[in-house]
């Protein structure tokens, strides 16, 4: 089995283990993003995440909560195809004459090469994922969505939307993400006294893998936050003029505040989503390394 091939298995088992366990947290998260300013002397809708959760499980129930998860459970394959082919082939390209392990600036490099591969797939996504999330009741299910954008909002183009914030979210995302999840690995391999990270037992790969997406949302919440807004806008009466118009917008209107209003769901789903997903995913090329 090629290591592109075992990149792809393992990536596709981790993502869809990873979407299961973080999809709730990030309901709730896009709630909290997309919905309306209150008008003067109005409250809003969701008082925070625990009241977001709340009202969610009290209209929908559980079911309400998973919401959307079709459009990126449906992809999960083809993002993680791209996503870690292309991290496993820069970290190749990267990779030391002496076969030692990888800095956390080889890591850096290649997880933005690998968020910039898997944009392509993400954008989309994302696109109908957030409109799912954020109460379109009208269209049943990802293929409804995405076949409503495509008719209406510019064929295949419509389901871009967002591609910009969709790059400064994945780039500097999984740079920061791959970078933080090395530097958290070696830093146990000392503390440890192992030889290399493939010594590492599970614990010490949760707590890295943790550690990588709780990073990746502080350094890139509020290109998400535009992303979501701008997804969800009015295609025919849109409020924001791309994504610089959208961030003026938020800022100027919310000020810092709304840029990251849904963090703490973000950041509270990052510590499960991603600790079982590196898990997943070391597991699952390890066992198919030595199956071949």
């Amino acid at each position: 089995m090629g290591d592109v091939v075992k990149d792809l298995t393992a990536g596709t088992i981790a993502g869809a283990a990873q979407l299961v366990v973080g999809h709730p947290f990030d309901t709730i998260k896009v709630k909290l993003q997309s919905q309306p300013r209150p008008k003067p002397g109005e409250v809003p809708h969701y008082n925070g995440a625990i009241d977001a959760t709340r009202k969610t499980l009290s209209e929908g129930g559980v079911r309400a909560l998973f919401r959307g998860m079709g459009a990126p459970l449906a992809t999960v394959a083809v993002y993680n195809a791209v996503l870690f082919s292309a991290r496993g082939s820069m970290e190749r390209l990267l990779a030391h004459p002496d076969g030692s392990d990888l800095t956390p600036m080889d890591q850096v490099v290649a997880g933005a090469g690998a968020g910039l591969a898997g944009t392509l797939v993400a954008c989309p996504t994302e696109l109908i994922k957030c409109r799912l999330q954020g109460g379109d009741k009208a269209l049943k299910g990802p293929v409804a969505v995405g076949m409503a954008v495509m008719r209406g909002e510019g064929g295949v183009l419509g389901l871009y939307k967002g591609t910009v914030s969709t790059l400064l979210r994945e780039i500097p995302g999984n740079a920061a993400m791959f970078g933080a999840y090395e530097v958290v690995k070696q830093w146990m391999v000392r503390q440890q006294g192992l030889k290399s990270v493939s010594e590492l037992g599970p614990l010490s790969l949760v707590t890295a893998g943790a550690a990588a997406g709780s990073t990746f949302w502080a350094f890139v919440y509020p290109a998400d936050a535009v992303k979501s807004r701008i997804q969800i806008d009015d295609f025919k009466n849109p409020r924001y003029n791309g994504t610089i118009d959208c961030f003026r917008k938020v800022m100027a209107e919310e000020g810092l505040r709304g840029m990251y209003r849904g963090f703490e769901p973000a950041l509270a789903r990052a510590v499960p989503a991603n600790a079982t997903a590196f898990l997943v995913y070391e597991l699952a090329k390890t066992a198919l390394t030595k199956a071949t």
